[in-house]
Order: C-alpha cells, then sequence, then structure tokens
C-alpha cells in the first residue's frame, strides 16, 4: 500500500478508530463528535461551507477506500458517520448535554434507517452511497435536536445547555 491509500486508509477509518471490531460505527461517530466539538464556535452560517466541504470530500474519500478496500461500503469506513455528526450539530450549541443527546439520535437514526435514509442508501453507489444515508441521517438528527433543545428552553430545562 503505498501513502496515498494509507492516507486514504488513516482518513476512511477515522484514525483508524473504524477497525475497532466492535460498533465500528459507534467508535467513527465518537470521532465525529471531536469534529462537531471544533466547528461549534462557527455557528450555522460559517459552518455550512466547511461541512459542505467536509461532506465533499467525505464522498471522494469513502468512493476511493472501497476501491483500495475492494469491497462496497466495509464497515471500517466510518467518514460517513463523522460527516453525519458533523450535519448532526451544525449550528448548534455543543455542550456535554447537547452532544450526549445529539450522538444519541444520530446513532439511532443511522442504525435504524427510517426513510428517507434506507432509500437514500439504496439509490446511490460508491462514496455518495456510503456518505449521503449519514448526511440524509444528520440532517433528521439535527432537526430532531433543534426541537429537543427548543422544548427544554421554553420549558425553563434548557439554560445549562448554553
Amino acid at each position: 500500500m503505498n501513502l496515498s491509500e494509507k492516507t486514504v486508509t488513516f482518513l476512511a477509518t477515522g484514525g483508524y478508530a473504524g477497525l475497532i471490531p466492535v460498533a465500528p460505527g459507534t467508535f467513527g461517530s465518537a470521532v465525529g463528535l471531536l469534529v462537531a466539538w471544533a466547528l461549534s464556535p462557527l455557528g450555522l452560517i460559517a459552518s455550512l461551507p466547511v461541512v459542505a466541504c467536509l461532506i465533499l470530500c467525505s464522498i471522494w474519500i469513502a468512493g476511493r477506500a472501497e476501491k483500495i478496500m475492494g469491497k462496497k461500503d466495509p464497515g471500517c469506513i466510518v467518514i460517513d458517520e463523522i460527516a453525519g455528526i458533523a450535519v448532526t450539530f451544525a449550528g448548534l450549541p455543543f455542550t456535554w448535554m447537547s452532544g450526549v443527546a445529539g450522538f444519541l439520535i444520530f446513532r439511532c437514526l443511522d442504525i435504524a434507517k427510517p426513510f428517507p435514509i434506507r432509500y437514500v442508501e439504496k439509490k446511490l453507489s460508491g462514496g455518495s452511497g456510503v456518505v449521503m444515508d449519514d448526511v440524509v441521517a444528520g440532517l433528521m438528527s439535527n432537526f430532531i435536536l433543534r426541537v429537543v433543545l427548543w422544548v427544554l428552553i421554553r420549558t425553563g430545562k434548557g439554560e445549562s445547555l448554553f
């Protein structure tokens, strides 16, 4: 394996977190929390182009990793979870409470794959097929987390979230 392939593998597996034999997607999502935390000070408008760039790079990396590994959407590729978690937290405050809530919401949606997540997964192939279902799960998670935070703030139970 040459340096380019090693770099793609390192990025696709979330710094090798995807090589953990049990629940690689969960460990990849945990790596994604670090990315989301780093992006949180940007706010929604500034974070959107960064997250869009992350998604595009993730599609390219995932597609290239599939070819290197010779498998369609292998479980060790977790850059899709990293992108999905980044979408989950785009424009939202990142605290330990919102982090746990967003992580759990995203993982539930990513595992259960309700419509339209599974539909997107089946319709797309290559890097897009690997990443875009997680992006849709991230969009849905972002919406749900926004509603949860709004309800908590409206009921006076969300002051400690900020």
